[in-house]
């Protein structure tokens, strides 16, 4: 596998460089699961009430979606540290504007949008450089996966119950401003890398020649968009479906407070997950993985079963264990399997079609309700999650495709 650029000696996992990278995800993933909170009861204090909140989530992710492929050819041009540093400084001004507009009073809603738009750009610009740059840090590409998917379900745990306590002693805008600072720590380990620079030739080639270029091998690699293919009704019917619809359940027979211990359980089971991934070699990853798509399944029939909490967590637990498990098996693969001075632009590709799938899923959740009702719709999705798992596992190049030594 080639790369665009070749790290300086490594001698195992921890070494400075991958702790280095560590850190700056941990952080910047930490803040992000923050925001959700801070953003949503900022909005709502402001007066915008519930349209106002999904206007300022859906600014981010339609600029999160609408640049991504343009930050997957920026990242190959100019090399992803660079580009994922002048990320994460935008991010930090950014949100930063975000905690000075709630401190000093209430914001206006356009403002909010603008930011958040703004915030959403530059999370495409960074976003394709987080797969290439495991493989220069890491030489175990696996377990740093794993360590890294862990981190993240740490995250996913910590950062909401933080945010929740510090936004209610402190309101919004200190919680946007430690947002805020954890860029400029994710800037500052990202910038202490020991890394070469990206070679200056490649920057002259056109951007629409690039973007072509990631195209043609995203497209001759027929596991690669065999799996997106399947993804695409997978990520629609089953995560994009069911994570707001098992809220509504879940919160109807066991409260907020049983959904917050649920998700806490899935949260521990991202851990679980990661560190099996770690400790595992599979010969053939994908049809490993094939377990992670069968185990999320639970997620979404676990609730209609009115099983209590303890058997909800269980459940919830193995679902988040087999999501992990796939999710670092996956960027695995691909990180291995895809050239590196192709990575970012095909990575990019890869994430376009998950926002695509888990969108169309959060639109089509309500009408499916009301159609289908939800519990029998969480039935209907697992049985497409089911469906998809035997698709992948039917695919004999996503099947046979084996592993990187």
């Amino acid at each position: 596998m080639t790369t665009d650029t070749e790290s300086l000696p490594r001698t195992s996992l921890w070494s400075a460089n991958f702790q280095l990278y560590l850190g700056a995800r941990s952080t910047s993933m930490l803040g992000d699961a923050m925001l959700p909170v801070a953003l949503s009861v900022g909005v709502l204090a402001a007066g915008y009430g519930i349209a106002g909140v999904g206007y300022a989530l859906g600014a981010w992710m339609g600029a999160l979606a609408a640049c991504m492929l343009i930050g997957g050819v920026l990242a190959d041009r100019l090399g992803p540290r660079r580009l994922m540093v002048f990320a994460d400084l935008v991010r930090l001004v950014v949100q930063a504007g975000m905690a000075f507009a709630f401190v000093v009073g209430v914001p206006s809603l356009w403002l909010i949008l603008v930011l958040q738009a703004c915030s959403g750009v530059a999370t495409a610009l960074f976003q394709p450089g987080v797969a290439s740059m495991v493989p220069k840090v890491a030489d175990d590409v696996q377990r740093a996966n794993g360590v890294l998917r862990i981190a993240e379900a740490l995250a996913g745990v910590l950062g909401p119950a933080l945010g929740g306590v510090l936004v209610s002693v402190f309101g919004p805008g200190t919680v946007f401003g430690i947002y805020a600072a954890t860029y400029g720590i994710s800037a500052g380990c990202l910038m202490a890398l020991r890394i070469a620079p990206a070679p200056a030739e490649r920057t002259a080639q056109s951007y629409r020649s690039q973007l072509v270029e990631g195209w043609r091998d995203f497209r001759s690699r027929a596991w690669l968009w065999g799996v997106i293919s399947i993804w695409l009704v997978y990520g629609s019917l089953v995560p994009g479906v069911a994570l707001p619809v098992v809220a509504g359940i879940v919160t109807g027979d066991d409260g907020s407070t049983g959904l917050g211990i649920g998700m806490a359980a899935f949260g521990a089971g991202g851990v679980l997950g990661g560190w099996v991934a770690m400790r595992t070699k599979p010969l053939r990853p994908l049809a490993s993985g094939a377990i992670g798509w069968a185990l999320f399944c639970l997620y979404p029939v676990v609730p209609v079963l009115r099983p209590g909490v303890p058997l909800l967590c269980v459940g919830w637990l193995l679902a988040g264990a087999g999501l992990a498990y796939w999710q670092v098996i996956w960027a695995t693969t691909v990180q291995t399997k895809i050239p590196g001075e192709l990575l970012n632009r095909v990575y990019a590709y890869d994430v376009c079609g998950s926002l695509v799938a888990l969108t169309l899923g959060r639109l089509l959740a309500g009408p499916l309700t009301g159609l289908f009702g939800a519990s029998n719709l969480m039935l209907i999705s697992t049985a497409f999650g089911l469906l998809c798992t035997g698709a992948l596992l039917a695919a004999p190049a996503i099947r046979r495709l084996e592993r990187v030594n």
